[in-house]
């Protein structure tokens, strides 16, 4: 068959076979998400629930502090994780690749020379007998011939090759499409993945920055606690040496004062580790940390609104990774499905063989064939159903894994909702006692001064004082984390983030 025409048949049969697969549909279940019981509004939710939400807002617009901004900007840049799942993203998208590959016609070519001797043969003696022939009527004798003993030496040859060959998996039942939904899902899953880790980054640079500034607050108030029993101190061993303070008044602001300066290395250690966890987000070796506004500067959005409890399902990674898998295990029902079911192939190849390597290259092609195959099982031995079998559970457990998701969703922002309500409440009432008490201070060492009151008053009331300003700041800051945790839990952080693409990984390892 000419070239020209193997060419023709083979368009036409292309045609007639995408004909085929347009008009046909893919077996196994179609995708359906899970049904999930999400509630109409969140518990503790002050305002009725609209769609605006503080997940809505970028990650600068919520952590103000331009200090924190450099943070998560090095951090996005750097942090290893991140990178770590940008090339998990870039894993999947090949094997989306080879996956999708299979929906074309799979071409190739084999070549082969070879030159070789075929072996001697030896031609034995032979001997033909005389004849008479009569000839009208004269006889005439034709005397016999005989051949000697012969050796006849091998050939040399040489045999070109050269083959095109043409396979297509026709795909009647839709297995290579369900194969190509799956990998599409799980390439799909790697980029939430990636967007997951961009959040959680978000939230725990943010989270390590406000431990730092309550930590540094925490150190002031040990210091001037230090420095406040300093003070008293110095007033009873002054009146001491006056007699008028009794040694056991030295002994006690002596002992309050050593209390208040062992505080200070315990919180310097813990700002030390906090800085190294930072720096660790960040992607680079330990060191100090910049800090900016004070733990009481820091600013939030003036509103903060929760938003729909079903937009989550939308919105937070670990949800769209969830889903991302059960529509992966739900394709893969199908690939189960219609292994149980014949594979029909089409096969071409067109080629020479030659004894020349010239009639190679010159077009003619002495060698061609094309057909088709279908195949399929007859008996597995329960293979094929134990496959089947398997594939429906993995389904069921990704979609009990999606409703669990959904339900840990939910209850993450109900807990950071009841945490932010609360920790303003508390820090209202601790603020009004942090002022008392530093009134009470105050008028303790008037009254010691003029003789009063006894020093009890102001070691009971300095006593008082300090704790209860370590636990403002602690309250200060768990308001801050207490947002931090409804932005995460909310899914917020990742969404309009400047994409980090391969090239940035590929610049790290060049440096």
């Amino acid at each position: 068959m000419p070239l020209l025409m193997q060419v023709r048949l083979l368009k036409v049969t292309t045609l007639l076979t995408t004909t085929l697969l347009a008009a046909g549909c893919a077996v196994g279940p179609n995708y359906l998400r899970p049904d999930i019981d999400a509630p109409a509004s969140y518990r503790d939710q002050k305002e009725t629930p609209t769609p605006e939400s503080l997940a809505d807002l970028p990650w600068w617009k919520v952590f103000r502090d331009p200090a924190l901004q450099s943070l998560i900007r090095e951090g996005l840049e750097n942090n290893y994780d991140l990178r770590i799942a940008i090339t998990r993203i870039e894993q999947a998208r090949a094997e989306q690749v080879q996956v999708r590959s299979a929906f074309f016609p799979q071409l190739g070519y084999n070549a082969a020379a070879q030159r070789g001797k075929s072996p001697g043969q030896r031609i034995p003696a032979s001997s033909t007998p005389s004849s008479t022939l009569d000839v009208n009527g004269t006889s005439i004798t034709i005397p016999g011939r005989s051949t000697p003993e012969t050796d006849v030496t091998g050939r040399t040859t040489n045999t070109f090759q050269a083959q095109g060959m043409l396979s297509w998996e026709l795909d009647v039942w839709g297995r290579i499409r369900r194969s190509n939904e799956a990998a599409l899902a799980r390439l799909l899953r790697s980029e939430d993945f990636r967007r997951g880790v961009v959040q959680s980054l978000v939230a725990e640079i943010a989270t390590g920055y406000f431990d730092l500034l309550e930590l540094d607050a925490e150190l002031q108030i040990a210091k001037d606690a230090r420095d406040s029993f300093g003070q008293s101190l110095d007033l009873f061993t002054k009146q001491q040496t006056g007699g008028i303070a009794s040694d056991l008044e030295v002994a006690r602001a002596s002992a309050a004062q050593a209390s208040a300066a062992a505080a200070i290395p315990e919180v310097e250690r813990m700002i030390r580790i906090t800085e190294n966890r930072i720096s660790n987000l960040l992607g680079r070796n330990p060191g100090p940390v910049k800090r900016g506004k004070g733990l009481l500067a820091q600013k939030m959005p003036p509103r903060i609104p929760s938003g729909i409890p079903s937009t989550l399902l939308e919105r937070r990674p670990d949800l769209r990774q969830a889903e991302q898998d059960v529509i992966a295990a739900n394709a893969e029902i199908g690939v189960a499905v219609a292994d149980f079911l014949p594979t029909v192939d089409l096969t071409a190849a067109a080629g020479a063989v030659s004894p020349a390597l010239g009639e190679l290259v010159n077009g003619k092609w002495g060698v061609w064939n094309i057909g088709s195959t279908i195949s399929g099982p007859i008996f597995t031995g329960g293979l094929l159903k134990g496959r089947y079998e398997a594939a429906k559970a993995r389904r069921e457990e990704a979609a009990l894994a999606y409703q669990r998701t959904a339900t840990n969703a939910f209850r993450e922002v109900s807990d950071a909702l009841i945490s932010r309500k609360k920790y303003d409440q508390t820090k209202v009432e601790l603020e009004r006692q942090v002022s008392a008490l530093r009134r009470s201070v105050s008028l303790a060492s008037d009254r010691y001064t003029i003789g009063i009151s006894t020093y009890y008053e102001i070691l009971e009331a300095q006593q008082q004082l300090f704790p209860a300003e370590r636990t403002l700041m602690q309250t200060r800051r768990n308001q801050l984390l207490s947002i931090v945790d409804l932005y995460r839990a909310l899914g917020g952080g990742w969404s309009e983030v400047v994409d980090v693409d391969k090239a940035t990984v590929k610049t790290k390892k060049s440096e």
